[in-house]
């Protein structure tokens, strides 16, 4: 059994990143399994290596340890790219040259819009109904474009009912639908860098030997996306496991957006690794 823990150096870790580090940690444990470290730097404006080894200091600090050297997702971008070229061979992905702010006020006068499950509006699919000689010469001319999956078109070649298996609190598993059309024509590259969070992740999970993915029930809705780039790279599809999500005294999840307080100020100022521990084991009814 292999799992993971895999923050984005884009901030400091918060008490949310502990509650899972830890739990991934216990779960590895008791599995007599392997917990890996994986550094999610796509990112390459947001990602600092301040960010980077700060995670490193907390996580040792909180207990954990695990092999190295890490996986860094920016050290792989010629695999990402090899994998959308592939995808784009297959006639599985596309050029979309619409920028966030043309797709918004495209259905400006449209409140009902359908929207994926983060939240943003369904892309119309213009780009994708491009003759190819218009799509060439837009590429010809420098457009900057991001490549987004073709949604029917890979539904169609994989050709069965996608489901996956998710365990929930007692061990007991349970076959889940996978619902990837939630997301629509998804971007799977973007214009900075050869690869989205959700084909880095796939692959990155593939590479590594990933068996169990245990991470925080936000991301449960990318699980159906997730299984179905499984599906089409050939990969297997891990276990997974969505745990709560540490709240604030709102009820919203802790963000590093909004400056969730860090577990760096936090050791700063006089906490102790073990009450923090403690802290967690009695808001989220756990025991380490």
């Amino acid at each position: 059994m292999i799992c993971r823990f895999a923050p984005s150096p884009n901030g400091f870790l918060h008490l949310g990143h502990a509650y899972s580090a830890l739990m991934n940690a216990r779960f590895s444990r008791d599995h007599d399994g392997l917990l890996l470290l994986r550094i999610e730097n796509i990112d390459r404006e947001r990602s600092k290596p301040r960010f980077e080894q700060a995670l490193r200091e907390d996580l040792a600090w909180l207990g954990l340890d695990w092999p190295r050297p890490e996986r860094r997702q920016s050290d792989f971008f010629g695999a990402y790219r090899t994998i959308l070229d592939g995808l784009v061979g297959r006639g599985l992905a596309y050029p979309c040259f619409c920028t966030r702010g043309a797709i918004a006020a495209g259905i400006a006068d449209k409140p009902d819009w359908p929207r994926d499950p983060d939240g943003s509006p369904l892309y119309s699919g213009s780009c994708r109904e491009l003759s190819p000689r218009r799509r060439a010469e837009r590429l010809a001319a420098g457009e900057k474009f991001t490549l987004r999956l073709d949604m029917a078109r890979a539904l169609a070649e994989v050709a069965a009912p996608l489901s996956y298996r998710e365990f929930f609190e007692g061990e007991t598993a349970q076959a889940m639908t996978a619902r990837p059309d939630l997301w629509g024509d998804v971007v799977i590259g973007r214009r900075d860098v050869p690869a989205s969070y959700h084909l880095a992740c796939v692959h990155d999970d593939f590479a590594q030997g990933i068996t169990d993915v245990l991470r925080g029930l936000d991301l449960e809705p990318a699980t159906g996306l997730h299984v179905l780039l499984q599906k089409l790279f050939g990969y297997p599809t891990p276990d997974y496991r969505h745990h709560r999500l540490v709240l604030d005294a709102e009820g919203k999840k802790l963000a590093k957006s909004k400056s969730s307080i860090p577990l760096r100020e936090l050791r700063a100022s006089g906490v102790t690794a073990r009450r923090v521990k403690d802290e967690l084991s009695e808001r989220m009814d756990v025991r380490w």
